[in-house]
């Protein structure tokens, strides 16, 4: 959809394609708004497709003191578990425990077992020393007491987002990528009245009638809307992740454990494939308007903690495939160490320009109706009070047997209600892995066709996710996609040698593994 194809007016604009302007944007459709979506850049381009993949509970917020956003964390994992199976999936993790640092084995019973209250059922489990050994080949042996299992779930979180925003536009609302609010105007009373937009891809600026604009620009918010809380601002953090080759140390749960240096908790996780090691929590210094990007002393840091708690593993930094950093939005006096800042979310509300900020991906249906009830007053009464899942997916028949459970569960999972149409118009030879990841090709021909792609980084980096699990993005898998989606892009030949050539440049200056790129 183009700027020219939408209206002049609507009942609210969001700001920001990430996943709490997506949950917003899909509440406020459900609740019958006339509802529209910008994004300055592509949908999940920032800290959405760029996280640690948790849906998880915030257990480490317990020792926090942060009791009930745990509690809202879990309750809310457990409803996106039930609503979106196959794309939110139940994750196992253990922890080892050491007696000479970090978290004692009675301290983690007590958390984990507040945290299973908060759950209503049991999400833990202890592990003696030989089975610790048993289930981490190669862990420290070195004061190594025992450890403990729990329960928690990962999703795709880009996917996560571009379900929210095609099913909202489904139910009617509508969604722009690379369209950027550039400004406001008000009336005479000082209420919100004009957005100012730009058209990022043809440099058209325009202009939309509202009463509400919910800005959910994350880490950009103070752009939009100056800090009202005095001392406080925005701190960017940069979260950063290695990604390496599954061979590398199969798992089928996550290993976390305490980092050395800091007693920060890092991750070592499986993940479409292949393993992630992350995550960091350092203050973003690097240009806001360029794409974040992992340094080689963030690398180095995860490595040493992984060196510490497999110190025979013989993983080095040369079989990382890719990397990936995001920045998180947090609202600080920036008096705390980056680790200790609340990740608790704020909303800020100015005669129609509602600002929400800050938060886990797990609440962003919290955010989005926080937001939506500091807008009521600036919107006319809802016609559908509830939020739910309203449009029902189509049973798969006999037409989906060609093609395995596993696959009808992904796509089912990913695409929701689209799902039935991919499973059912495509021919099953499309319905094969990439390469050695768990994309499909029939995802890529599905993105092509009807997700908005702008650019070759749109499809390969967030619709799917093969530019982070292949070497070297999937530069000899290029050719490929080029026949498979030229019918369904209208790229003519020097277009798509551009975007080639653009997307080997973007995943070598901003995705390479840390040590290739300063090589």
């Amino acid at each position: 959809m183009k700027p020219s194809d939408i209206h002049k007016e609507y009942d609210v604009i969001v700001a920001g394609g990430g996943v709490t302007g997506a949950g917003t944007f899909y509440e406020a459709v459900q609740k019958g708004y006339r509802v529209l979506l910008v994004e300055a850049k592509d949908f999940a381009w920032g800290t959405s497709s760029r996280s640690s993949k948790m849906v998880h509970g915030g257990l480490r917020y317990l020792k926090q003191g942060k009791f009930l956003l745990t509690k809202a964390a879990v309750k809310e994992r457990e409803r996106l578990l039930k609503q979106y199976p196959g794309l939110v999936t139940p994750l196992q993790f253990i922890m080892p425990v050491f007696d000479d640092y970090g978290p004692s084995r009675s301290s983690m019973k007590i958390g984990l077992s507040i945290y299973s209250f908060m759950a209503g059922k049991k999400q833990h489990k202890s592990y003696t020393k030989i089975e610790v050994m048993e289930k981490i080949p190669g862990i420290r042996k070195e004061n190594l007491v025992s450890a403990v299992g729990f329960k928690d779930a990962q999703v795709d979180d880009a996917r996560l987002v571009l379900r929210l925003i095609y099913e909202g536009c489904r139910l009617g609302g509508t969604a722009l990528n690379y369209t950027k609010v550039t400004g406001i105007e008000r009336d005479r009373k000082g209420y919100l009245a004009v957005v100012n937009m730009m058209d990022e891809h043809h440099l058209a600026p325009f202009e939309i009638k509202t009463k509400v604009l919910i800005n959910a620009t994350g880490a950009f918010a103070e752009i939009l809307h100056p800090s009202p809380m005095k001392g406080f601002h925005i701190r960017p953090l940069r979260g950063s992740h290695l990604i390496f080759p599954e061979t590398i140390f199969p798992l089928d749960r996550v290993l976390s454990f305490i980092h050395p240096q800091d007693l920060r908790p890092v991750f070592l996780f499986p993940w479409e494939g292949s393993v992630l090691l992350g995550t960091t929590d350092v203050d973003h210094d690097q240009d806001m308007e360029t794409e974040p990007f992992v340094t080689m002393e963030e690398a180095h840091y995860l490595m040493e903690g992984l060196t510490h708690i497999l110190p025979n593993l013989n993983l080095s930094l040369n079989d990382c495939i890719s990397s990936i950093a995001g920045v998180r939005p947090v609202l600080s006096k920036k008096k705390k160490a980056a680790s200790r800042e609340s990740r608790e979310h704020v909303v800020w509300k100015n005669k129609g320009l509602i600002t929400v900020t800050g938060g886990k991906l797990t609440t962003f249906r919290m955010l989005a109706s926080d937001a939506l009830k500091a807008a009521k007053s600036y919107l006319p009464k809802p016609t559908n009070l509830t939020f739910g899942e309203t449009i029902k997916e189509q049973p798969w028949d006999e037409t989906c047997q060609d093609v395995s459970k596993s696959v009808q569960e992904r796509i089912s999972g990913r695409y929701g209600s689209f799902g039935y149409q991919i499973i059912r118009q495509y021919d099953k030879e499309l319905f094969s892995p990439i390469e050695n990841t768990k994309s499909l090709w029939a995802e890529i021909r599905y993105a092509a066709e009807h997700e908005n792609i702008h650019h070759l980084s749109d499809l390969l980096l967030r619709r799917v996710r093969i530019g982070l699990l292949l070497p070297e993005g999937g530069k000899k898998i290029l050719d490929r996609i080029e026949t498979l989606c030229k019918p369904y892009l209208s790229w003519n030949n020097k277009k798509w040698d551009t975007e080639k050539k653009a997307y080997i440049n973007l995943w070598e200056t901003y995705y390479s593994p840390p040590e290739k790129r300063e090589s």
